[in-house]
């Protein structure tokens, strides 16, 4: 059997290592201006970052870089445990000095768009860490975009390979090279958070809060500067220039692609994008109206409140206006559901994602209509696609997988002494990548600092599992894997 070569692997690794050296400039750029020392942190953390990216690129390079199915799986999930290591230096040396397990809980959360926290007293870091923060999400948020739409259907897993442009129509096919797909895409992310900080800009934000607010929108990460997040600006413009930017950063970004192309009407004709917002719109003004009444709100402020929470949750972002543990029960038990929900497929945000919830509808449906007509020939077809029994296998495997981890990682989080409520958001919000949990200490208005550092490493992994599929990540377990 042919030995794995991890020549490839590690050069990629390399170049975003080197990237990620690069992007640590713009920090201590910031705090150098800021007249904080903590710009030689970033330098430094900069120049270390540079010095491995280049020795990875210089030992492993070859005449030609290219990546097999088994090296694509190694890529997926190396690459993010790697630069998730580097990312988390300048958490570790600045002024907040977090440990080893903080710091990289707190990388990986940035970087998987996640959003969950162990840093307290937001309002008085350095302005570039809290720019560093932005980043993480910015760069992890187009990097789960370029996975989702061409690694994870390239890999077959969880149905994503129903988004392979090599099996669609022609038609469909939004540009002839995935190299021009890559840079339309870039500049697409990059259009759309240059919008999002104009927008809040004229809100009433800083611009240092603008850009870093678009930053964590867009990529439906939710780091906020501020510990109390969206509610330390008490602005009803800034909320809904919010909700726009995170629905945005939950939708297809092949479809924004297409429509800046001259395609008015690709957004809605995909039918995930139709449930999605429709999701959103129904949920948002039930939960609003009965708000409004249960807290003797008016109707508007019930709405604006239910819709801010709703999307932030159900896009994986993680922003808070309110702390919705205080709204009661059945409160607590709609956005323990919704954490889990997610957006759509080729978008930023992570949870099971609408087109699967689609899939399985479909599949139930055929199963009910077989019960009485069991000779009936009805085709199963997504976005005028053919849904394959392979399709259909792999999108059920990934709901029983996630349901099947969920319970694992709450009995694992119950076993480092966090209590059932904690520990079961605390597995869905790291499975789901979405940032807080429920109950008074990792709830809207918490964060994960007081958390053992056995449930940090837990929570770690589940972010990791959540963000990369679960199967890019298992299938690595597997000694078969490694024999070829």
């Amino acid at each position: 059997m042919a030995a794995l070569d991890v020549r490839p692997v590690f050069y990629v690794i390399g170049s975003l290592i080197t990237i990620l050296a690069v992007a640590m400039l713009a920090p201590m750029l910031v705090d150098l201006a800021a007249g904080s020392s903590d710009w030689k942190v970033f330098g430094t953390a900069s120049a270390l970052t540079l010095f491995f990216g280049v020795l990875l690129l210089l030992t492993n390079w070859t005449p030609a870089i290219t990546l097999n199915l088994r090296q694509t799986f190694l890529l997926t999930t190396l690459s993010w445990v790697i630069v998730c290591l580097f990312s988390a230096l300048p958490f570790m040396f600045s002024v907040i000095n977090l440990s080893a397990t903080d710091a990289y809980f707190e990388a990986m959360s940035g970087l998987t768009t996640t959003g969950s926290t162990v840093i307290a007293g937001l309002d008085t870091l350095p302005p570039g860490l809290l720019l560093w923060r932005a980043l993480t999400q910015w760069l992890g948020g187009i990097g789960i975009v370029a996975m989702g739409i061409a690694i994870l259907p390239f890999l077959r897993v969880g149905g994503m390979q129903l988004f392979r442009s090599e099996s669609s129509d022609r038609s469909d096919k939004v540009v002839a090279r995935a190299s021009d797909l890559a840079i339309w895409l870039g500049w697409v992310y990059l259009t759309l958070t240059v919008m999002t900080t104009v927008a809040l800009r004229f809100s009433g934000m800083t611009a240092f809060d603008a850009v870093t607010h678009a930053m964590a929108a867009v990529s439906t990460g939710g780091f906020s500067t501020r510990d109390p997040s969206i509610t330390a600006w008490e602005s009803d413009s800034i909320e809904w220039v919010l909700v726009v930017a995170m629905t945005a950063g939950g939708m297809p970004f092949v479809r924004f692609l297409s429509f800046a192309r001259g395609d008015a009407g690709a957004l809605w004709r995909d039918t995930q994008v139709r449930w999605y917002i429709g999701f959103l719109a129904v949920v948002s003004v039930v939960m609003g109206t009965w708000l409004s009444l249960r807290e003797d709100l008016s109707w508007y402020d019930g709405i604006r409140l239910a819709t801010f929470n709703v999307v932030s949750v159900v896009t994986t972002t993680g922003f808070a206006s309110a702390d919705y543990n205080s709204w009661g029960p059945l409160a607590i038990a709609a956005f323990l559901v919704l954490t889990l929900v997610g957006g759509c497929t080729g978008s930023t945000s992570g949870g099971i994602k609408i087109f699967r919830f689609e899939i399985l509808f479909l599949v139930l449906k055929k199963q009910l209509i077989r019960l009485y007509s069991p000779h009936r020939v009805m085709p199963m077809t997504y976005n005028e696609k053919i849904v394959d029994s392979d399709i259909m296998l792999s999108v059920m495997s990934f709901g029983f997988m996630f349901m099947a981890l969920l319970l694992i990682f709450t009995i694992a989080l119950g076993a480092a002494g966090l209590d059932l409520i904690t520990g079961l958001s605390g597995a869905a919000t790291a499975l789901a990548n979405v940032g807080p949990g429920l109950g008074p200490i990792i709830g809207p208005v918490g964060n994960f600092a007081p958390l053992p550092d056995s449930a940090k490493w837990i929570l770690t992994a589940g972010m990791l599992l959540g963000r990369l599929e679960f199967f890019t990540v298992i299938v690595l377990m597997n000694p078969n894997f490694w024999r070829g």
